[in-house]
């Protein structure tokens, strides 16, 4: 068996959507042999979790990630990199055009992959690098950051669903093994 896939999310800030992405992904992987990671465009190192996201996931999920800002080695090293926005893709091809066939935005990829319903892995990446679906708004996912719990809640669904289609397809497995958000924890409805 070879080197595990690694897959890595990337958004601005590294604090809201792109760390519930890794942390939903990791959740629906259960003990499948994938990488997730995530890092931000525009991140500082080492920032917690936004309060309200981390109201959105499973309890206890969150407590030890910590923001990264995006590198060139980390961007070279994954496999496929899924972005919350298409302009965080843009931003990552306008440095790094050579890697177009493995840089989507996450809705970008579900949609591609829909349309490859045979493979999985390692192979289902090269294909839909091949023939990917062009990105479209619908592709992104909104930014929660400062819009409060039910913005909160929104991203993490938009997230969760796409990714009950990606993770099992880049795992192999039939079924997701469990999702990582529950309700919220608060009842106080921000705005």
């Amino acid at each position: 068996m070879g080197e595990p896939l690694t897959v890595l999310f990337v958004c601005t800030a590294n604090i809201c959507r792109s760390p519930a992405m890794e942390l939903i992904a990791r959740d629906l992987a259960g003990s499948a042999q994938v990488v997730f990671a995530s890092a931000g465009t525009h991140a500082r190192n080492g920032r917690p979790m936004n309060p309200d996201m981390i109201t959105t996931l499973r309890a206890g999920v969150s407590d030890e990630f910590r923001s990264r800002h995006l590198t060139a080695a980390t961007l070279t090293g994954a496999d496929l990199v899924l972005t919350a926005e298409q302009v965080h893709r843009q931003h990552i091809l306008d440095d790094f055009p050579q890697l177009h066939r493995r840089v989507f935005t996450l809705g970008q990829f579900a949609a591609s992959i829909a349309e490859i319903p045979d493979l999985t892995g390692r192979e289902l990446v090269v294909a839909a690098g091949e023939r990917r679906t062009p990105s479209a708004p619908e592709h992104d996912v909104a930014d929660p950051y400062r819009r409060g719990i039910a913005a909160a809640t929104e991203a993490t669904g938009t997230i969760t669903a796409m990714l009950s289609a990606i993770v099992p397809r880049l795992t192999g497995s039939s079924a997701a093994s469990h999702a990582a958000t529950t309700e919220p924890t608060t009842t106080e409805e921000e705005g």
